[in-house]
């Protein structure tokens, strides 16, 4: 995004109990259309762990404040520029505190992605003959009450003689990953199923000064916790917040560092309705065959 386009940063923070009534901040209002001051901070990774994010709101309604406290509570964080607002979060809230701050309130919410399916879920699946382990996935993500894509480039291995699994949905998932050479995660409540250290499309995004990049791309070295396993290179760079960036996309950096294709590894996205940038850091990795 360009930085002429940079401006009329609008947000709405949602919050309420799975398919019923909740609530809605951020639109602007007043005489002087402004909304309520939000700050806001989240961390994504294309890791099995899940995502998670803080946002504090200021001077929340004791209705409001009573939906936040309720067991569950989903939250979803939409944001961007004008009409252009993507979703940048979504999740369960996993905690609350309000506190006072000079003579306003100011209420701190941490939200974790899809905690209740990943805490709660226990999966059985039985099958005769053969079955694919997409099927079986596919079986899996249902009774997990979560949406699965895969990767244009994924494949998956068969089960030759029958198969049948109970216990946890988390567990099964990582067992048929490996059997098939992918990895999974959970981004924004979406079971993301994808090759190691590949994207999800073929989509590019590109980043560069002229397109919101800030300052200059700094090289980062990821230590593997794996044995025999060489260690990655990688970039750190920065730019305005683009919510059509997310996890495991596809980018093209420009700059005087770097020039070429890279993945999106992890993302830390930040920012204040009142004051400073809306700025995404995001860890790029080579894409690998």
């Amino acid at each position: 995004m360009a930085n002429l386009e940079n401006f009329d940063r609008q947000y709405r923070f949602a919050a309420g109990p799975a398919g019923g009534a909740g609530f809605e901040v951020g639109a602007p209002s007043g005489e002087h259309g402004a909304a309520i001051h939000c700050n806001f901070s989240f961390q994504k990774s294309d890791l099995e762990t899940q995502n998670t994010g803080k946002v504090s709101l200021w001077n929340l309604s004791p209705a409001q404040l009573a939906v936040l406290n309720r067991t569950d509570c989903v939250a979803s964080f939409r944001a961007g520029y004008g009409k252009r607002i993507a979703l940048i979060f979504a999740g369960v809230v996993s905690f609350v505190s309000t506190t006072l701050d000079n003579a306003d309130t100011k209420t701190e919410i941490e939200i974790v992605d899809n905690l209740v399916n990943i805490r709660d879920t226990y999966v059985s699946v039985t099958y005769d003959g053969v079955v694919s382990w997409k099927k079986i996935m596919d079986d899996v993500a249902a009774q997990m009450g979560v949406v699965v894509n895969y990767s244009y480039n994924a494949t998956f291995a068969n089960v030759t003689n029958g198969y049948s699994y109970v216990g946890k949905a988390k567990d099964i998932m990582s067992k048929g990953c490996a059997c098939c050479g992918l990895t999974w995660s959970l981004q924004n409540g979406v079971m993301q199923v994808k090759k190691p250290g590949g994207t999800m499309n073929q989509e590019v995004y590109l980043l560069s000064a002229q397109t919101g990049m800030v300052g200059s791309p700094a090289r980062v070295v990821i230590t593997s916790s794996e044995e025999g396993k060489e260690n990655e290179i990688g970039w750190d760079v920065e730019y305005f917040m683009n919510g059509a960036i997310n996890i495991d996309d596809f980018v093209r950096v420009e700059s005087r560092q770097i020039s070429g294709y890279f993945r999106v590894y992890s993302l830390d996205i930040n920012g204040d309705n009142e004051s400073g940038d809306w700025l995404c850091k995001a860890r790029l990795l080579e894409v690998k065959p």
